[in-house]
């Protein structure tokens, strides 16, 4: 499905099979000379299907079309190795770009690694690794990409947008800000009927805190038109970035009561968690909503614990907390 959303900006559905978010909006900014694909979709043969005929109904040639990838995740960046060729540039932050370029074996074991030192049941780890979908569905090629910072800028015809670096729903996460017609591509920074899920899975990590301070950023600039990666447009943005401030004060509330009756693991925070999900119990969920759900933990305790208002009890070989 293809919609205008503004004069020469057009919204691509792409769908992402069995998974809760049940699609992506790949957008595609029509320029004089070149045009500018911002994010693609898991590298599945029902997304490529799905941009391919929509690029096609818009009558785009990708060795026309750049590519600008808002964040490393696979539903944005898995169809980049695709669409890239010689004719095009791929754009996307050094941290994130740098990632999309290492999906391999050893970056989940890292990630396993951390999620055992979290209480993640060891026996559910090799499962979740191999059901995530950026494991199944991400970028396959190294990337040549074209590396974008804070404050670049990139024109395409009438478009003037500059990156606003956005951190926290992932540590290279970039916006795309139109100032003369006040449009931003969002990305996962702000969407509608859903919350970004904001996870930590390494020690130097603070992603809630990276998130708040983007919301905060992105509040500083005129804004009409918020065009976001998943689910439908945004009415009133700004209330909805305080409904999502909001809802992670309850969260980190939530996580605080929680650490008050005792030493648990993230693992076990997790579990204790109240989760929109429809499962009579932690140990009915799916193996990746499990994993979603300790790493969005992690980033509240981490939070938390960097507040002062939680302290490690233990930390080897697995991590417990308590609030002060």
């Amino acid at each position: 499905m293809v919609d205008e959303i503004v004069t020469g900006i057009y919204r691509i559905e792409v769908p992402l099979p069995k998974n809760p978010l049940k699609y992506i909006n790949s957008y595609l900014v029509r320029g004089t000379e070149r045009c500018l694909l911002v994010d693609t979709g898991l590298n599945r043969p029902e997304c490529l299907e799905a941009l391919r005929n929509g690029l096609a109904e818009l009558n785009v040639d990708m060795n026309q079309t750049d590519i600008f990838i808002t964040h490393m995740h696979a539903d944005h960046s898995g169809l980049v190795g695709v669409l890239k060729n010689t004719g095009n540039r791929a754009y996307a932050s050094a941290l994130d770009g740098n990632v999309i370029n290492h999906f391999g074996r050893e970056h989940w074991d890292r990630l396993a690694t951390c999620a055992k030192h979290q209480g993640f049941d060891p026996d559910l780890l090799e499962t979740a690794i191999t059901r995530h979908p950026g494991f199944r569905g991400g970028n396959k090629d190294m990337i040549d990409f074209h590396f974008v910072s804070d404050g670049d800028v990139l024109e395409y015809g009438d478009f003037q947008f500059s990156c606003i670096a956005a951190p926290g729903h992932t540590a290279g996460h970039i916006c795309l800000y139109e100032p003369n017609q006040r449009i931003l591509f969002a990305g996962d920074n702000i969407l509608n009927d859903i919350t970004p899920n904001i996870t930590a899975w390494a020690e130097h990590e603070n992603p809630l805190a990276e998130y708040h301070a983007s919301l905060d950023k992105l509040e500083k600039l005129a804004i009409d038109l918020v065009l976001p990666a998943h689910r439908t447009q945004i009415a009133d943005w700004r209330a909805r970035v305080a409904e999502l401030k909001h809802h992670h004060e309850l969260r980190l509330a939530e996580v605080e009561t929680i650490l008050r009756q005792g030493e648990f693991s993230a693992y076990q925070v997790a579990a204790r968690m109240s989760w929109d999900i429809r499962c009579n119990s932690f140990d009915e969920f799916p193996v990746p909503q499990k994993w979603f759900a300790t790493g969005e933990a992690i980033a509240h305790i981490r939070y938390l614990e960097e507040a002062g208002r939680v302290r490690r009890t233990v930390n080897d070989p697995i991590a417990f907390f308590k609030a002060v």
